[in-house]
Order: C-alpha cells, then structure tokens, then sequence
C-alpha cells in the first residue's frame, strides 16, 4: 500500500516527518501570533513531500525532473523562511528543523543529478 511505499523511500519519509516537524513549529507560531510568516513556511515546507509524492507517478522522465525540481524549489523557500525565524529575535527557536531541511536537500540534489 501507500504506507509501505512511504517507508522504503527515503525521500519521502524524510518528507512526510519534515512536515510534521514543521507543522508543529507553525502551531507554536501560531500561538504566538506569527501567522503571516507562519502560514509561508508551512505552505513552502509541506510542498517539497508533495512535490516528491507527485514526481512518483511522473509522466515522463522530464515530468520527473520538473516535480523535483519543483520539491527543490520548495525546500530553498522552506530554508529561506527559517532564516528570517531564525534571526527574528521575536520568533521561536527553529535551530532544530535545519539538519532535517539540508538533508532533504542533498537527497534531492541527488536524485536531480542521477536524473539527468
């Protein structure tokens, strides 16, 4: 079923648990009154694991690639929204959705690079 692909691939686990993570950060802002900024990052960040679920039923080859590198676009949006986060000094601490996002990143840089 769609479960047990979820777990055998890594992308979209890693995905599905970054979303997770991030919708918890969005709640926590969400209290707190940062919805503008917290509505963009979770829009951004729930994107790349629906991107990478889309590109798994792809039409093509470069279907593929483009529902990549939209997840890739969607992960350096994501990154951008934790930068401000991060060093808005109002803003809760985000330092822990960093690791999870840069290795979403390289699982998607890889996969564009052997696609090609």
């Amino acid at each position: 079923m769609i479960e047990d692909e979820i777990r055998a691939n890594p992308l979209l686990r890693l995905s599905i648990n970054f979303s997770i993570l991030v919708i918890q950060y969005c709640e926590v802002l969400d209290q707190n009154r940062k919805h503008v900024i917290g509505k963009q990052l979770l829009r951004a960040a729930t994107s790349i694991g629906a991107n990478a679920m889309e590109a798994q039923n792809a039409e093509s080859k470069a279907d593929f690639i483009h529902k990549m590198k939209v997840a890739g676009k969607e992960a350096d949006e994501t990154q951008y929204w934790l930068i401000l986060c991060k060093h808005a000094k109002s803003y809760p601490d985000c330092s822990h959705l960093f690791p999870k996002l840069e290795e979403l990143q390289k699982i998607l840089n890889a996969i564009l690079g052997s696609s090609k």
